[in-house]
């Protein structure tokens, strides 16, 4: 365990001074539950504090970035770019999930693979950070795997969104999404979808979750540009 905590401070370019703070990030409810730690001994408090700490560093950064944009604006930047796919995609870019502390049965039933848990890990891995090292520290993780690439992100997260715009601008029907394939069991399910402008396939997608197939499907229209 030390050396694989070790390893994700490494990636991550912090050490901890406490390392108890770092592996209570990495511990779910589920794996506490089964070591009888307690209620106290998951992540849950941390991802609590790392949530409030993502929201303060998210939106001082999209202040300053976009001066030009309205309060709307910004809040809606910012929920794209902290909501619970966009953490859980962020944490997979840097790892994260194979570090995560869970029960057997979590384990076995795809628990590595769920957005929630790997976005709650997430913001438990900034709690820690920003208790261990404070401000400073917290900002530069988050800067350096959250709030990088940005203008990719909301287009990918936002896709959706975008494509319907597109489409009404374009006067054509409505967008339609339509799942073609379903593998893997109940636990670790890949979802295929297409995404049909005015009858014709314009972009195909795939995901663990619908919702992510249909995302990664507007995303391939928008950027084919078949319509």
């Amino acid at each position: 365990m030390e050396q694989n905590m070790e390893q994700l401070e490494q990636i991550i370019g912090y050490d901890f001074q406490n390392k108890s703070l770092l592996k209570q990030a990495l511990t779910h409810s589920s794996y506490a539950n089964e070591k009888k730690l307690g209620k106290l001994g998951c992540n849950e408090r941390l991802e609590f504090l790392g949530d409030a700490v993502l929201e303060l560093i998210s939106s001082d950064f999209l202040y300053a970035k976009f001066t030009q944009i309205p309060e709307g604006e910004l809040t809606k930047k910012r929920a794209s770019l902290v909501c619970e796919p966009s953490l859980a995609y962020c944490a997979r870019q840097f790892g994260l999930p194979q570090y995560l502390l869970l029960g057997k049965g979590e384990n076995m039933t795809g628990g590595r693979n769920r957005d929630s848990i790997v976005s709650d890990a997430t913001e438990a891995l900034l709690g820690a950070i920003y208790l261990d090292g404070g401000f400073a520290n917290a900002k530069d993780f988050v800067l350096k795997f959250i709030l990088n690439d940005i203008e990719h992100k909301q287009l990918f997260y936002d896709s959706k969104t975008i494509l319907q715009e597109l489409v009404q601008e374009k006067g054509i029907q409505p967008v339609e999404y339509i799942l073609t394939d379903e593998t893997g069991p109940d636990h670790d399910k890949q979802f295929t979808v297409n995404v049909q402008v005015n009858g014709q396939v314009v972009g195909s997608g795939t995901g663990h979750t619908k919702k992510a197939a249909e995302q990664a499907a507007a995303y391939q229209a928008i950027q084919e540009k078949k319509f």
